[in-house]
C-alpha cells in the first residue's frame, strides 16, 4: 500500500527540484543575455574618431557584421560560406572575404579554397577559387594597393620528395608533408584571376640531418633559411601560417609561422624567379628570409628560454599615420608559454636599415631583445590558445580580439580598457572571431535633398514634385518622402547622384503640410530632413489676407463694421 503522506511528501519534493532547475535555467539563460548585451563603449577620452565601425566575420557563421562603437548592426553581409578565415574592407566599402568551401576545399581547420568581393547590398563581384588536389588556400588574405591579392597557400609534397629535401624520416607522419606559400592574385574576371607573383618555402630550406640529400648546410650560419628538421608537430602541417601582411612602403611581406612560434619578413620586389632563388630583389637575398622573430632556437641562435612568441597569430607592420607606425605589433596567443599560459599583444621595434635590410650579428638572434609595449597578464588576464588578432589604431589605441571567446576590446597606450564587446553570433556558445578590424567609413553622408513644386493649392487634386540631391562620393541614392499626411514612400531608388525623381500626391482634406525628405546612399549614410510647407485650399490664403486688412481698418476706424464686433467677430 502507498503511503499518502509520503507520496504527497515525494511530489513536493519533485516540484521542488523542477523549481530548482528552472531558476537555474533562467540564470543561465540571464547570463547568456549579460554577456551578449555586454557591447558597451566605457568611455570616448581617449577616442578621436567618432565614425569607425569594427568589422567581422564569425567561424562558425555565414554572415559578416559591421557594428558601431555601441554594438549596434551598421550593415551585414550574407554569404553562402562560412569564413575560410579573414576579412577586409576594401576603400570602396566591397569587402573581401576569404571562404571556407568545406570538404570541396580540404575541410581542414582554418583552410579556405576561395576569395569572394562583395558589394555594399550583397552583390558577389568577384568569386574566385583557389584549391585542387595539390594546394589550397588558407586563413588569411591580403588586399594590396594595386588591386591585387595576396593569400596564403599550402602545398602538398610526398614522401619522397620530403626525404629528397632532407627530411628526417622519423618526422613524417604520413606520406604528405604541407609547406606554406603565397601568391599574388590579379583579378581577371568575374571568377578568375592570374598569379602575378608567388614565393615558396620550399625553395629556402636547409638540413644538417644528411649530406647526400639536398638543402644539407650549417644551420646556424644561414638564418635567411628554415630548417626542414625543427619541428613542434609530425603531422603534415608543420608551418602553420596564419597571417599576411604587405608593407607597400618597403615592398615587403611579413609572414607568422604559428608551429614555430615566430614571424618572418621575406622581399616583395623580386620577380617569381627571383623570389625562388637566393638573389635579387632590393635587399639582393631574392626569396631568403629577411628578418625573422620569435624563437632564435629554430636557427640555432637560442634556446627555449629564448623564445618570446607562442603559437601567435596576426603579426602585422603599424599603419602609417598610427602611433608606433612602422613597428610590428602581434597578437601572441601564449600557448605553451613557460608557466601559465596567458595572451597578450605586443609590439616590437625591428632593427631596420636605411636600404630595407635588418641588422644581424653573426651568431647572434635578431634583435629586439624585448618588446617595446606589451599588454597582457599585469594588465588583464585573457587567454585564447588559437585565431585571434589585433590593430593599431590612428588614435593610439589598441584594438585587441580574444578569438576563442569572441571578446573584443580597446585599450590606450597607458592600458586603460575603454571599449569591449562580446560577440554573441551565430550564439554565446559558438562566437570564436579569428580577427577583426576597425575602419572609418570612407563615404560622405549624401547632401540635404532639393523639393520642387507647388506650395499652395486645392484639397484632392493632384500634385507633382520633384526632389533631387548629390552625393560627394557619387553613389546611387534612395529617398524617403512623408507626405504630412500619414502617407510615406518609403526608400524610392536607387537613382543616381544629382538625378531627379518625381512623384504625385493628393492632399485629401484642407489643411497646412509639410513634406519631408531624406536621402540615403547604398552605404545606409543619411541626410538631413529638408521641408516644404505646403497649403490646402488656395482661397485659405485670400481668407487670411481679407481678414488681416479687415483687422488693420478696424484699427484704424474703431467704429467701421461695429456689427462685427458686436457679434465677435473681429
Amino acid at each position: 500500500m502507498i503511503n499518502l503522506h509520503n507520496k504527497s511528501k515525494i511530489k513536493t519534493n519533485f516540484l521542488v527540484i523542477i523549481f530548482i532547475f528552472l531558476l537555474l535555467e533562467i540564470s543561465t539563460i540571464s547570463s547568456i543575455t549579460a554577456i551578449s548585451e555586454k557591447n558597451k563603449i566605457i568611455n570616448f577620452q581617449n577616442r578621436l574618431l567618432a565614425n569607425d565601425y569594427t568589422l567581422f566575420s564569425p567561424m562558425d557563421s555565414n554572415v559578416t557584421y559591421l557594428i558601431d562603437n555601441n554594438g549596434n548592426i551598421k550593415h551585414s553581409w550574407i554569404s553562402e560560406y562560412e569564413p575560410g578565415l579573414s576579412v577586409y574592407m576594401l576603400e570602396n566599402g566591397n569587402i573581401l572575404r576569404a571562404i571556407h568551401l568545406g570538404d570541396s576545399g580540404g575541410g581542414a581547420v582554418g583552410s579556405g579554397g576561395g576569395i569572394q568581393e562583395m558589394k555594399w547590398d550583397g552583390t558577389i563581384i568577384w568569386d574566385f577559387r583557389y584549391y585542387s588536389s595539390d594546394y589550397i588556400q588558407h586563413h588569411d588574405i591580403e588586399p594590396l594597393p594595386n588591386g591585387n591579392v595576396l593569400l596564403i597557400a599550402k602545398e602538398y609534397k610526398t614522401y619522397s620528395d620530403a626525404i629528397a629535401a632532407g627530411r628526417n624520416p622519423s618526422l613524417l607522419q604520413s606520406d604528405v608533408l604541407s609547406p606554406e606559400y603565397i601568391v599574388e592574385i590579379k583579378p581577371t574576371g568575374p571568377t578568375s584571376g592570374d598569379i602575378v607573383w608567388e614565393w615558396h618555402l620550399w625553395d629556402h630550406l636547409i638540413q644538417d640531418f644528411d649530406a647526400s640529400k639536398d638543402n644539407y648546410g650549417v644551420v646556424g650560419i644561414h638564418p635567411e633559411l628554415v630548417d626542414i628538421n625543427f619541428v613542434t608537430t609530425i603531422q603534415a602541417d608543420w608551418i602553420h601560417a596564419n597571417s599576411v601582411d604587405y608593407n607597400a612602403k618597403l615592398d615587403q611581406i611579413i609572414i607568422s609561422s604559428r608551429n614555430f612560434g615566430e614571424f618572418w619578413i621575406i622581399d616583395h620586389s623580386t620577380t617569381t624567379a627571383e623570389a625562388a632563388g637566393h638573389t635579387g630583389g632590393n635587399i639582393g637575398l631574392g626569396g631568403d628570409i629577411l628578418y625573422r622573430w620569435g624563437n632564435p632556437q629554430i636557427y640555432r641562435a637560442g634556446d627555449e628560454e629564448d623564445q618570446k612568441l607562442f603559437g601567435q597569430h596576426d603579426a602585422q607592420w603599424i599603419e602609417s599615420g598610427c602611433p608606433g607606425e612602422g613597428n610590428i605589433l602581434v597578437f601572441n596567443n601564449g600557448i605553451g608559454r613557460p608557466g601559465l599560459d596567458y595572451s597578450s599583444v605586443e609590439e616590437i621595434i625591428p632593427p631596420i636599415e636605411e636600404n630595407g635590410s635588418y641588422y644581424l650579428k653573426l651568431g647572434f638572434a635578431y634583435g629586439p631583445d624585448n618588446s617595446v609595449w606589451v599588454f597582457g597578464i599585469n594588465d588583464k588576464f585573457f587567454y585564447s590558445p588559437h585565431i585571434s588578432g589585433c590593430q593599431r589604431l590612428i588614435n593610439g589605441n589598441t584594438l585587441i580580439c580574444s578569438g576563442a571567446n569572441g571578446y573584443f576590446f580597446e585599450v590606450t597606450n597607458n592600458k586603460d580598457i575603454v571599449w569591449e564587446y562580446y560577440n554573441y553570433f551565430p550564439n554565446p556558445y559558438e562566437n570564436s572571431v579569428f580577427k577583426i578590424r576597425r575602419y572609418k567609413l570612407p563615404f560622405n553622408n549624401p547632401n540635404i535633398p532639393e523639393i520642387n513644386g507647388v506650395t499652395s493649392g486645392s484639397s484632392n487634386t493632384s500634385y507633382e514634385y520633384t526632389f533631387t540631391t548629390n552625393d560627394i562620393d557619387g553613389d546611387n541614392i534612395y529617398f524617403y518622402i512623408d507626405w504630412g499626411d500619414g502617407e510615406v514612400e518609403e526608400w524610392i531608388g536607387p537613382v543616381n547622384s544629382g538625378q531627379s525623381i518625381s512623384l504625385s500626391h493628393i492632399w485629401k482634406k484642407d489643411d497646412i503640410y509639410t513634406i519631408k525628405v531624406k536621402a540615403k546612399d547604398v552605404f545606409e549614410l543619411e541626410s538631413d530632413w529638408a521641408y516644404l510647407e505646403v497649403t490646402m485650399p488656395v482661397n485659405k490664403y485670400l481668407y487670411n489676407f481679407v481678414f488681416d486688412l479687415i483687422q488693420k481698418i478696424l484699427d484704424i476706424y474703431p467704429r467701421f463694421f461695429p456689427f462685427l464686433r458686436y457679434f465677435n467677430f473681429l
